[in-house]
């Protein structure tokens, strides 16, 4: 398995970033809020987990290691795949997921696409023994402090990306990313305004 990559961002997409290993450029498959930490040219660490398919070797990329602990965990629950574990950790953070799962907050499960009112009932009796209580030492991204922007709104482009590769038309993310704005202030961390933007949809 491999654990971390620890490397120059040589590049940064729409869900994913390459980052050279020896000489080797490696994909690496992120949620939009990992992905808002890293910066094409400078060195990073990835905590990752190797997906492995008959036809494909995926690898996932987390900014913490208890961030690929809980997507691994995630996927124990039938119907929980790869792609929703990681739109699981775009919503949520991994004490949120844990607090949802204990209390039986299925309301906060249905918030991610593609999960419905079934599917969360599904994943808390799945997986109530398997996520454990909240560790508390991860902050919740609501609390969390981030790094000021360099230019006026340089998240929205992040927000809309994060939601279309989530499903969303491009025309409701670009309206929730619009509604966010409205009321983001000095507020610049792109998994906080993720966050702010899903909510609003799924209330749509």
């Amino acid at each position: 398995m491999i654990a971390f990559l620890n490397g120059r961002v040589a590049g940064r997409g729409s869900g994913s970033a390459v980052i050279e290993v020896g000489g080797v450029g490696v994909s690496v498959q992120c949620t939009p809020a990992t992905l808002a930490r890293l910066r094409v040219g400078e060195t990073a660490t990835v905590a990752t987990s190797l997906v492995v398919r008959e036809e494909s070797l995926t690898l996932y990329g987390f900014a913490e290691d208890d961030e690929r602990d809980v997507f691994e965990r995630l996927q124990a629950a039938s119907g929980v795949g790869p792609r929703l574990a990681q739109a699981m950790l775009a919503v949520h953070t991994p004490d949120s997921l844990r607090r949802a799962v204990m209390t039986e907050d299925t309301g906060a499960l249905t918030q991610v696409p593609g999960i419905g009112k079934k599917g969360a009932q599904r994943i808390v009796l799945e997986l109530k023994d398997k996520l454990g209580a909240p560790l508390g030492g991860y902050e919740d991204a609501a609390d969390a402090g981030a790094a000021p922007a360099p230019a006026a709104l340089p998240w929205r482009p992040q927000v809309v990306s994060g939601l279309v590769n989530l499903g969303w038309p491009a025309k409701d993310a670009e309206s929730a990313a619009d509604a966010v704005a409205a009321d983001a202030g000095e507020e610049t961390d792109v998994a906080v305004l993720l966050r702010s933007a899903l909510r609003r949809l799924s209330r749509a």
